[in-house]
């Protein structure tokens, strides 16, 4: 996965929004002991070689890990989350938050 802290995105305003990493990408060429050259997507126009400092290993979710969300039930013809338990309550700005299971 590539490190997206110095890359630039034209279609991305709000850095706060941006992906920390994406990829995966294929190491094509270790140069030296830091520096690598990957295949990137012909739409990107960044330098293929790049430090290994921005570059952070892909791993695979786990098998018993999951990713879905949970579903929606429907309560007098709305559909809402079912709530395992209330864990926090904070007050911020006259609006109650809450923090479920």
């Amino acid at each position: 996965m590539l490190g997206t802290k110095d890359l630039v995105f034209k279609e991305r305003l709000a850095r706060k929004l941006t992906e920390w990493y994406i990829g995966p990408y294929v190491i094509k060429e270790v140069i030296s002991a830091n520096i690598v050259k990957l295949r990137l997507l012909v739409s990107m126009t960044i330098h293929p070689v790049v430090n290994i400092s921005r570059i952070v290993r892909y791993r695979e979710l786990v098998k018993e890990q999951r990713v879905e969300e949970p579903k929606l039930i429907e309560v007098d013809g709305e559909e809402e989350w079912e709530v395992e338990k209330i864990l926090k309550k904070r007050i911020v700005q006259e609006c109650v938050k809450y923090l479920v299971k």
